[in-house]
């Protein structure tokens, strides 16, 4: 039954017209001119123009010939890529209810404000979540769990919290990067079919320059700002009002050392992390006390305070369930747009597009690079970002000799490493219900983002560390080596 229905879609997929160029930039001129002015003018969320997009992108696709059930079955399918992902973030919402009235993180906050010191805060901070992401291979449980702890901390000690979420993203993308635990670095290389562990050798030669210039930025910035307010004062005021609010034990520590030891164990996200929000739940009614009552609001309403303390209460009133419900609603909505742009064969008109202006190595890169970053803006999803420029450029890279582990690098230069800059990506959504802090904000931040997919383009026009399948192709026109391999 399974196998006929498959042979159906794609049977359905290969009837779609293939639209012109002109048709397939309607929706995406059209969203980014909504986005400009319904965001940037009437300031509302990017929900409204994202759903007109997705409106008219499915009127041209029907113009073009498309049926709304091909078009419903790619909605379906692109939001069904999602399904993880929106129940990781709902579970990462009770998680920090629980965690905060559990005091589990005023306990990192506490001790965090102790140990860190302004000026070296930073680059602690990313070096923190490069070994946490490192160990578990997962950027959203480690954004979810040590990142809001440091989220807290930066705030206790007055750094600017665009900063210090920049800083939280470069550590954890690292690691969701590089970790053979990581699901995007096993999905590029699987697409694109190279060895895992070649393909994370291959990536830290981008990978390593781009996060040591980040942690020196990190540094420089560290050394030279002046963080906001009475320092040594904001500290000593917030940890004695959180000794007033919980009991503060380094016992506490516990639970989020097992939730990063089931991550290094490759214990899946989702139970990994219902055990962390259950150890806040317990900890929350044997420790702190919280009636069970209000243990079950905070579930769904998340963890609220009134101490009059302004800075206070806005630090520790945060999660639940419902604390997530507009970034799930965001992910819904742009995956439907992105679901019906790739059905339509939208994306595919463009890349080929695109292709026809790559003549050399260093721009075929420089057009992966914008491709998975389009994909990214457009598409809405990081998975996307990395599987459709795998999938359409591989067999050109092959005609230029060119291995293919400099495509399955280059796609999470781009496509991984961007996809957090994006507000309405699922990454970009994400963090900023986790961190509470824009992408539009923390994107000048987040060096390690912004570099990788630079270097990628730097070493694909000096021919630096860029794979031939024979050194003598290195040296033929890129028109010959694609003549050749024809």
């Amino acid at each position: 039954m399974s196998t006929n229905s498959t042979t159906k879609e794609d049977q359905e997929t290969q009837d779609i017209p293939r639209p012109s160029l002109t048709a397939a930039m309607i929706p995406i001129v059209f969203m980014a001119a909504s986005l400009g002015l319904l965001i940037g003018y009437f300031e509302t969320d990017p929900h409204l123009p994202l759903f007109l997009s997705a409106v008219v992108a499915a009127a041209v696709a029907l113009a073009t010939g498309c049926r709304w059930k091909q078009l419903e079955v790619g909605i379906m399918r692109s939001i069904g890529l999602t399904t993880q992902a929106i129940v990781i973030l709902l579970i990462i919402g009770t998680i920090i209810g629980y965690w905060i009235a559990g005091g589990v993180v005023p306990t990192m906050i506490y001790y965090g404000l102790s140990i860190l010191a302004p000026d070296y805060f930073l680059v602690a901070a990313c070096l923190i979540c490069c070994v946490v992401s490192l160990a578990g291979g997962n950027a959203w449980t480690a954004a979810g769990t040590i990142g809001i702890a440091l989220m807290g901390v930066g705030e206790g000690l007055g750094i600017n919290p665009a900063m210090v979420a920049g800083a939280v993203i470069s550590g954890v993308y690292f690691g969701d990067k590089i970790s053979p635990l990581s699901e995007t670095t096993n999905m590029a290389s699987g697409v694109v079919g190279v060895d895992l562990f070649e393909h994370i050798r291959y990536m830290l030669y981008t990978t390593v320059p781009a996060i040591s210039v980040a942690l020196v930025l990190y540094t420089i910035i560290g050394l030279s700002m002046t963080p906001s307010g009475d320092g040594a004062t904001q500290v000593i005021e917030l940890q004695q009002s959180l000794n007033e609010l919980f009991i503060i034990s380094p016992w506490l520590l516990l639970v989020p050392a097992l939730v990063i030891v089931m991550m290094v164990k490759k214990v899946p996200a989702i139970p990994a992390l219902s055990i962390g929000s259950l150890m806040g739940f317990i900890c929350a009614i044997v420790i702190q006390g919280v009636p069970l009552g209000d243990s079950f609001t905070i579930f769904v309403e998340g963890y609220a305070v009134d101490t009059g303390n302004e800075a206070v209460d806005e630090l520790l009133t945060n999660g639940g369930v419902d604390s997530m419900m507009w970034t799930v609603s965001l992910i819904i909505i742009a995956m439907s747009f992105g679901g019906i742009l790739e059905s339509a064969g939208f994306f595919r008109t463009i890349v080929e597009s695109l292709l026809k202006l790559a003549k050399t190595t260093g721009s075929l890169i420089a057009t992966t690079v914008a491709t998975s970053m389009t994909a990214n803006v457009v598409g809405c999803d990081q998975y996307l970002s990395i599987i459709l420029p795998a999938r359409m450029y591989a067999s050109e890279y092959k005609r230029r000799a060119l291995k293919l582990k400099n495509l399955s690098r280059t796609v999470e230069d781009a496509g991984t490493m961007t996809s957090p800059l994006v507000p309405w990506n699922t990454c970009g959504a994400f963090m900023f219900a986790t961190l509470g802090v824009s992408a539009f904000s923390y994107a000048p931040y987040a060096f390690l983002a912004l570099l990788s997919p630079v270097f990628a383009i730097i070493y694909g026009f000096t021919g630096f560390k860029i794979a031939y399948e024979n050194e003598s192709a290195r040296d033929e026109p890129a028109s010959e080596r694609a003549a050749s391999g024809a």
